[in-house]
């Protein structure tokens, strides 16, 4: 793929992307797992820019959402979804959800999440929260390679070297770690040295970056381990949703064990603790000799008769030969004890204790020497040590990296489906019937009021139940009485819909449409250029033939009341006579408008206040009645200030409150 046949990738931008990812396709694989977080750190790419690109890439960023208000309730939306999620990959992966069209394969996943149990998606949220992205660690190491192949890669991390025709292996033992690729090398790695042939394994060439790879997402491996070990111990539901993930999964079967190897270095640290506490042992072994002795000196009697005492004094050198036959043993004794302490104490490094432990001097000396030599075999064999930990783990866990990236980012594309699953059962969502045409809402709410919604059957077109199939209808009634809430609601469902996910109702039925445009309330009557660029725009949608859903709130506001009621008379008569458009308008001008078209046979519905409650309360039923033209709230406002209202002010609003009355 080109990178610059993604809407705004210019040159530039696309050779930015390849230098900060390493090439083009890591590009792709990026854009392709919604790493808006990742994208977003290329020189001169927002995070705004970004989600866009990565809309593009997933398909989802088309011309459904045409308005600014639909994008802003697509927000919303998403916002409120997003709550659900376990982790911020899962939310920033589900900030790629769009209306796209094909929303089938979506909603068999989602469909299939919804019918997990709710303790166990609970219960997901909570142990894959450490779910994330996995990072390469930008740290730079020791080691060095030497290579006769440029590696400009590994360059950012580590020496890299070239060997000249001139030089040989030895001249590189400067160096405490080296990977040396290729011809040239010794016959026997020294210490800390890894010997490697011309084409070695990726993870080995520099593997404390592999091993720290690991490292440093370990709270994410980890999550994939719990899962991994659930699906073996048969704590996993079969369900579609999970196809993918499982088979991104196989090649991992053994992560949670190697993973149990990183930072078990206990071999290294059993070596280096022998090695810190070598001299503090030896002398200590030597004080206790001495002791020991000392000891049985003080114990040992020896008799002579009166002839050997006579030849002891004669010859002083017989007499300390017989001394020495005497108490030799007792020396003996100790030193061959303090031997088999020292042998153990090196038995976990796999040494040998050497037999010349002390000097022939008395008292007992530890040979200094001797024990220099211990030292400089622990030092080798805890190079070696390391060494052979970092490649034995390299070895393991690097083939595994490329699997573990695909099973985060499924695992994360998972997480996304049980949380819109969380989501729907939360608030007690359907899947909807995707029809050709329209829509219909059974105790449908609004999601997003922060209250408990009261339900609302509704529709139109040819969605809806026999007798509201029109596709054009106004819709009138009670200030605050929800008629745009209701509006949103329909959108709601609308974009839902779209996007394949559930709706919140009790059933749904939604027509499938390419655009939906939300015309907003005006601000207020508009100057005359800015009249005329909305009137182009509105004849521009209206007699668009694309299949679209219009939900228009008081458009009469552009200008004052009777021109306004003309204008949206003739906007009404442009969408009814395309057959794919559906439209709903709230307004206040009804009857103006219905005048207007010259025309009796527009639907009206109506929400209607019935009336005040025990605490003056508007009491409204939401549902509209349908061609009904619903009386508006000034007069039941107007009835609550008279009993709210004293004196001067009470007489006023009652006498306005009779002019209601002569209305009627």
């Amino acid at each position: 793929m080109v990178l610059t046949t993604l809407p705004g990738v210019s040159e530039r931008m696309a050779s930015k992307m390849k230098d900060h990812f390493g090439s083009e396709e890591a590009v792709v694989s990026t854009l392709a797992s919604g790493d808006v977080g990742r994208l977003a750190e290329v020189e001169g790419l927002s995070v705004k820019r970004a989600l866009s690109l990565a809309r593009s890439f997933a398909g989802g960023e088309g011309t459904f959402l045409a308005t600014k208000e639909a994008q802003k309730l697509h927000q919303h939306l998403l916002s409120h979804i997003q709550s659900f999620a376990s982790c911020s990959a899962t939310k920033e992966r589900m900030g790629l959800l769009m209306p796209i069209a094909d929303p089938e394969p979506r909603r068999q996943f989602i469909g299939a999440a919804m019918h997990l149990d709710s303790e166990w998606l609970n219960e997901r949220k909570e142990e894959w929260a450490h779910l994330g992205r996995l990072k390469e660690k930008q740290e730079r190491y020791e080691r060095v390679v030497v290579s006769s192949e440029p590696l400009e890669h590994l360059k950012r991390y580590c020496r890299v070297l070239k060997p000249t025709d001139q030089e040989t292996w030895k001249d590189y033992t400067v160096f405490k770690t080296v990977s040396w690729l290729g011809s040239g090398a010794p016959m026997e790695a020294p210490d800390g040295w890894l010997v490697l042939g011309s084409s070695p394994d990726e993870a080995l060439i520099l593997p404390e970056r592999t091993i720290d790879w690991f490292t440093h997402n370990r709270r994410t491996l980890d999550v994939v381990c719990s899962v991994i070990e659930a699906m073996k111990a048969g704590r996993w539901p079969s369900n579609v949703a999970f196809n993918e993930l499982e088979k991104a999964l196989k090649p991992l079967e053994a992560l949670p064990e190697t993973m149990g190897l990183l930072g078990d270095a206990s071999q290294i640290e059993e070596v280096a603790r022998i090695k810190d506490e070598l001299w503090k042992t030896v002398k200590q072994l030597e004080e206790d000799v001495n002791q020991q002795v000392e000891q049985a000196m003080n114990d040992a009697k020896m008799a002579l008769s009166g002839a050997e005492l006579l030849e002891a004094l004669a010859d002083g050198t017989s007499f300390q030969r017989k001394l020495r036959d005497a108490t030799g043993h007792v020396i003996q004794e100790a030193m061959q004890q303090a031997r088999e302490h020292l042998a153990a104490f090196l038995e976990p490094a796999h040494l040998r204790c050497p037999f010349d432990l002390f000097t022939d001097a008395w008292p007992a000396k530890i040979d200094r020497r001797t024990i220099d030599g211990i030292d400089a075999a622990l030092e080798s064999k805890l190079k070696a040590e390391k060494t052979d930990h970092l490649v034995n783990l390299a070895r393991q866990l690097g083939p595994m990296k490329v699997h573990c990236e695909q099973a985060v980012s499924r695992l994360i594309e998972v997480d996304q489906w049980l949380s819109i699953a969380r989501w729907a059962r939360h608030d007690r969502c359907v899947m909807p019937e995707l029809v050709d045409h329209g829509l219909w809402l059974d105790e449908g709410r609004h999601v997003l009021l922060g209250v408990d919604p009261d339900p609302v059957t509704y529709g139109l077109g040819s969605a809806a139940i026999k007798g509201d199939q029109q596709s054009l209808a106004l819709l009138t009634g009670a200030n605050s009485g929800g008629k745009t809430t209701l509006l949103e609601c329909m959108a709601y469902a609308c974009i839902l819909a779209h996007m394949g996910l559930p709706v919140p109702a009790k059933h749904a039925r939604v027509g499938k449409v390419d655009a939906l445009h939300i015309l907003a309330k005006a601000g207020g009557t508009q100057s005359a250029g800015a009249l005329e660029q909305t009137l182009v725009e509105l004849a521009t949608v209206v007699s668009d033939p694309t299949p679209k859903l219009i939900l228009a709130d008081e458009l009469e506001a552009i200008t004052e009341p009777g021109a306004g009621a003309r204008i949206i008379a003739g906007m009404l008569l442009a969408a009814e006579a395309q057959p794919d458009t559906s439209m709903l308008l709230v307004t206040h001008l009804a009857p103006a408008i219905l005048a207007s078209t010259g025309r009796d046979d527009l639907r009206v519905d109506g929400i209607e206040a019935s009336g005040l409650g025990p605490d003056l309360e508007l009491l409204v039923d939401r549902t509209p009645k349908r061609n009904h033209l619903a009386r508006s709230t000034p007069e039941l406002i107007v009835k609550r200030l008279v009993e709210k209202s004293s004196g001067a002010a009470k007489a006023l609003f009652g006498d306005i409150l009779e002019m209601f009355a002569d209305v009627d």
